[in-house]
């Protein structure tokens, strides 16, 4: 138990610090720039915060009450490729100092409910069950990914951290997801995957006999796995065919196929 709750509140720290990187980035805006368009179709600066905000609560709710949680789920069914959408938009009216409060609120009440979670326990979820870790690292990802649609909205180049390392084994770890959501065959070997961490290091998984590779920049990585830049602006190199392939569909986030970005959108 106690491994298990030092990885969870390492992981915590990750993502408050991740939450904190982007806070910084939006709690100084003007309220009008809150209504900035992103890279996201139809979602200003607001909906990309009022989104986090309520998937922050929701995770709450799964961590804290299973049942709450479980009628959630079955009232957002009957809307089930539009609830994510109309939470954003009903986030998102809210003046830009109260939905910055509501998100910070949500944060630290999130990290106080995972690390109160019992060993073993698995948390509910609109997709499989997941542990403590795994819900702390999907919110991470998500952070991080929908901060990146808020830098780009407004210019800010952000600098990659030692945090990537989970988003890239999220992206490692959906690799037959992304077939699966696209109605492929999934390759029945193993890929090797070695990514250049922001400091130099290599970050690597599968084996090393693997002749389907993929390497590059972990930051190239991640921005290619949550679909927020085309492959053909990164600097990643595809060893055979199937991971080739595997680049053009990833997809670390749950739900439908992203449609992702245009090539030289942000040139």
């Amino acid at each position: 138990m106690l491994i298990r709750m030092v990885d969870v509140a390492a992981l915590l720290d990750d993502l408050a610090a991740e939450c904190a990187d982007l806070d910084r980035i939006v709690a100084g805006l003007p309220a009008a720039q809150w209504a900035l368009a992103t890279p996201a179709p139809g979602w200003t600066i607001a909906h990309q915060i009022g989104h986090l905000t309520w998937t922050d609560e929701v995770a709450t709710l799964s961590a804290t009450d299973d049942a709450a949680f479980g009628e959630l789920v079955r009232d957002a069914l009957p809307r089930a490729g539009t609830f994510v959408d109309e939470a954003a938009v009903e986030a998102a009216a809210a003046p830009p100092e109260e939905l910055l409060e509501r998100w910070r609120r949500g944060r630290e009440a999130l990290a106080q409910a995972l690390l109160a979670v019992p060993a073993g326990t698995k948390l509910s979820w609109f997709g499989p069950p997941m542990s403590p870790a795994s819900m702390v690292s999907a919110r991470l990802m998500e952070t991080w990914a929908h901060g990146q649609d808020v830098a780009d909205a407004l210019g800010v180049t952000r600098t990659p951290t030692a945090r990537l390392r989970t988003i890239a084994h999220i992206g490692v770890r959906t690799r037959n997801f992304a077939y699966a959501v696209h109605d492929r065959p999934i390759p029945a070997e193993d890929f090797r995957i070695e990514l250049t961490a922001p400091d130099g290091a290599v970050w690597n998984w599968g084996p090393e006999s693997a002749s389907q590779r993929v390497t590059g920049p972990a930051v190239d990585f991640c921005l290619r796995v949550t679909q927020r830049r085309h492959l053909d602006d990164l600097a990643l190199e595809a060893t055979g065919a199937d991971a080739r392939e595997w680049l053009t569909i990833a997809q670390a986030f749950a739900g439908p196929a992203g449609s992702g970005r245009e090539a030289g959108q942000f040139a």
